[in-house]
């Protein structure tokens, strides 16, 4: 069990709910927010698309071994970085 990776992941879990429910955008950085149409659907893409799924991942990472692990977290996380930026591109910004 890795508990570092565990830690990680409880923590994305609770932005996730943080910025997905409670919808605290300030949490998130590096947006400028007079380019955003609708700040909750901000919230809600980001939280519960982004963050949920790789805390979750994180999560079981640290509960299991099994090979490629570090590869296979890391192309998720790509995968959906590159999906919430297009879509928050696409059909939140003015």
């Amino acid at each position: 069990m890795d508990y570092g990776l565990l830690i990680i992941g409880v923590a994305l879990i609770l932005i996730s709910f943080l910025v997905g429910v409670k919808k605290q955008t300030w949490l998130l950085a590096g947006f400028n927010e007079k380019m955003i149409k609708d700040k909750s659907m901000l919230g809600t893409i980001t939280g519960l698309l982004f963050f949920l799924p790789l805390g979750l991942l994180g999560v079981v990472n640290s509960l299991f071994d099994y090979a490629y692990e570090g590869p296979i977290f890391v192309v998720v996380m790509l995968v959906l970085l590159t999906v919430v930026n297009l879509f928050i591109n696409r059909k939140l910004l003015k």
